[in-house]
């Protein structure tokens, strides 16, 4: 029987029967003595036991197997839930996710889990694990690179053109926080001077940090192997680069063996799991008897072609309003209109289809509070509120990576120390908050804590020390613009540099890819109270409202998410100060950008009395965008400028307007400093 065209499937319920063991461990420690936890527990891991027999992968269901046994020893009172006994249960859900993964990227599941299943069987036989004798969170992984045949022409094309090939091994520090971004420079450092044609593990699993701290690069380039070990060794926290230069030929002759018989070791495991899987057919199918849910599993790349032909519709509908209101046709306007109010139906459906609740990045935050918990002897209650709050799919793939940092944060320096919150009068345990709610076309996420607060004084000085501030400046600070400063790049008040924080990597980072979502992230802060963090992000990034603008013959679009007001300012207004021309509006002094000089726009019309202006924001900063005039809102596509224009200062993209012409986006955040 041929079980690759369940493969998909088994994937994807693989996935959510480990998301529920996770969340139902938490649960469990929690509350140690319901069985029920328990047995919801024992059903999803025995299932994915069954799911993993019958596709053939034997590590997975063995692992599995053996966790299932320490489950049904708690079942039946003859192990005592214990904080030591759930962190090896933990350690088990760890590598069965590592193999998803490793299957789910091509791979065949198979692991070395000796050590895990060695402590499970102890734990079976009533033995208690001591702290030495656990798992390590990181476990080491030999890399060794294979090639398929379109990997080896290409590899040998590169040769016959004069290109070197080389496999570079690389080794980031163990206290590297951002895996991922360091990742990516890695990539981007080496596709400046060649081209990578293989990872291991896969570039998917590389980007969502599903790997130790090596991973291995194939790349072909016409430098040598010291420029291409200098250019890696620049990135900050790559521990060794290692770069070999690759024999093609000879590695050929010798991959075939290897993969030859890795086949042959993986019909016999097939052909051996085949008579199991028969047994376990038969009690997925009864449990399968509920009443189905009447839901359909899409790919998520057909969703992105309706939603891109979907865009070319709404230009289309733009450009078919504007002829028919120069027509005036009264039947051709109906008809228009009934279109309009069709297709703007139809665009909330699509948009609804591509959002997911940030429950999908939530849930994986309770495992990891508890982790960074135990690590540092806080104890820590993390609330999730609104989980069901939904974002656009291209938003909450981006968003996860900041929160992370956020939670790091607020555990490491907000919460304190038991001893410490009892001096203090507060309950021994601290209380994370993590809140999602809609507001307008806007969602907002909250990470508040009740720990320590923000030290203003200490903030102060270590701005001071890295010349972020200059003491004569201090004096002006509000409370709110002295916070804000932990966003400032390498800044950290971390006294020593731990494995959580201290590097001064992570509040910047947050704050630059929020902003480039197009959202904003503010903090506030009570000492001896607590912190709290709001994020503020848009629904989706496609389709946006803009105010159109026009500067001299040229059409420009402001996004409607940055604008406070808009304005008519009389010439004589304008003040000057510091070479600056800015306005008084509302008793704060906005300073003016004149967009015309920004974009060289070229002269073609008389300048006027008065001048229109946009008053956009950043935060708490603010500017007045200087234009010729206003012309109104406008629902529009955002498209990307492409490969060719990346860098254009201040744009975000284009445009197709109705009547045909080409407006760009203004990136309000670029024009404010």
């Amino acid at each position: 029987m041929d079980m690759s065209q369940y493969l998909e499937i088994f994937i994807d319920e693989s996935k959510e029967h480990l998301q529920a063991i996770n969340e139902q461990l938490l649960e469990l420690e929690k509350a140690p003595e319901d069985m029920a936890i328990v047995n919801e527990i024992f059903r999803s891991a025995h299932t994915l036991k069954g799911m993993s027999a019958t596709m053939g992968f034997d590590d997975l269901a063995n692992l599995t197997h053996q966790m299932e046994n320490v489950l049904d020893g708690i079942r039946n009172h003859k192990i005592a839930v214990i904080p030591e006994i759930l962190d090896v249960v933990f350690q088990a859900v760890d590598h069965l996710e590592a193999m998803i993964m490793a299957i789910a990227a091509g791979g065949d599941g198979k692991r070395d889990v000796k050590e895990v299943v060695e402590q499970l069987k102890r734990i079976e036989q009533g033995e208690v694990p001591s702290l030495a004798e656990r798992p390590s969170n990181t476990f080491s992984v030999p890399l060794r690179q294979t090639y398929g045949e379109f990997e080896y022409n290409v590899l040998q094309q590169s040769k016959e053109q004069g290109f070197s090939a080389y496999e570079i091994r690389v080794k980031l520090r163990a206290d590297c926080l951002l895996k991922s971004a360091r990742v990516y420079m890695i990539f981007e450092a080496l596709n400046e001077a060649g081209e990578v044609i293989k990872s291991t593990p896969p570039a998917e699993m590389l980007e969502e940090e599903q790997f130790d701290q090596e991973f291995l690069l194939t790349v072909v380039t016409k430098q040598s192997a010291e420029q291409l070990y200098e250019r890696l060794m620049k990135v900050s926290e790559v521990e060794e680069v290692e770069v070999v230069p690759l024999d093609i030929d000879r590695r050929k002759e010798t991959g075939s063996a290897g993969e030859e018989h890795e086949t042959m070791l993986r019909q016999q495991a097939a052909a051996v799991q085949e008579e199991k899987g028969k047994t376990t057919e038969k009690n997925v199918a009864a449990r399968q008897s509920v009443p189905p849910n009447k839901t359909i599993r899409v790919n998520i790349e057909r969703l992105d072609v309706l939603m891109n032909l979907f865009e070319e519709l709404v230009i289309d509908r733009g450009r078919l309003e504007q002829i028919a209101r120069e027509l005036n046709h009264p039947e051709l306007n109906e008809t228009v209109e009934r279109m309009s109010r069709i297709s703007s139906d139809l665009q909330t459906i699509i948009l609804n289809m591509r959002m997911v609740p940030v429950e999908t990045v939530f849930n994986r935050f309770p495992r990891m509070v508890r982790q960074l918990a135990r690590e540092l002897g806080k104890k820590v209650n993390l609330e999730i509120i609104g989980a069901e709050t939904e974002l656009d799919r291209t938003v909450i793939d981006e968003i996860g990576d900041p929160l992370v940092h956020l939670l790091r944060n607020a555990i490491d320096h907000g919460i304190e120390t038991p001893d410490v919150r009892r001096a203090s009068g507060k309950p021994e345990e601290g209380t994370v908050k993590l809140k999602a709610y809609h507001s307008g076309n806007h969602v907002f996420i909250e990470i508040e804590d009740d720990g320590a607060g923000i030290k203003r004084e200490k903030v102060l000085q270590k701005a001071l020390d890295r010349g972020i501030v200059s003491q004569q400046n201090i004096a002006n600070l509000t409370d709110k613009q002295v916070y804000e400063l932990i966003f400032a790049p390498g800044f950290s008040t971390a006294d020593h540099i731990s494995d959580i924080s201290g590097r001064g990597v992570g509040l910047d980072v947050v704050k630059s890819t929020i902003e480039s979502l197009g959202g904003t992230v503010t903090v506030d802060s009570e000492e001896g109270k607590g912190s709290i963090f709001s994020i503020q992000l848009p629904l989706t990034l496609s389709i946006i409202s803009v105010l159109l603008v026009e500067i001299q013959q040229e059409k420009y679009a402001i996004p409607l998410s940055s604008i406070i007001e808009t304005a008519i300012i009389k010439k004589e207004d304008i003040l000057h100060a510091h070479n600056q021309q800015m306005i008084d509006f509302r008793g704060k002094v906005v300073p003016l950008v004149f967009l015309k000089d920004i974009f060289e726009v070229p002269a073609a019309v008389a300048e006027e009395e008065v001048v229109s202006v946009v008053i956009v924001r950043k935060g708490e900063k603010m500017a007045g965008l200087v234009v010729d005039s206003f012309i109104g809102q406008q629902e529009v596509v955002l498209k990307s400028l492409g490969n060719y224009l990346t860098s254009v200062f201040a744009i975000s993209g284009a445009t197709i307007l109705g009547d045909g012409q080409v407006a760009l986006i203004i990136d309000c955040n670029a024009l404010i400093k």
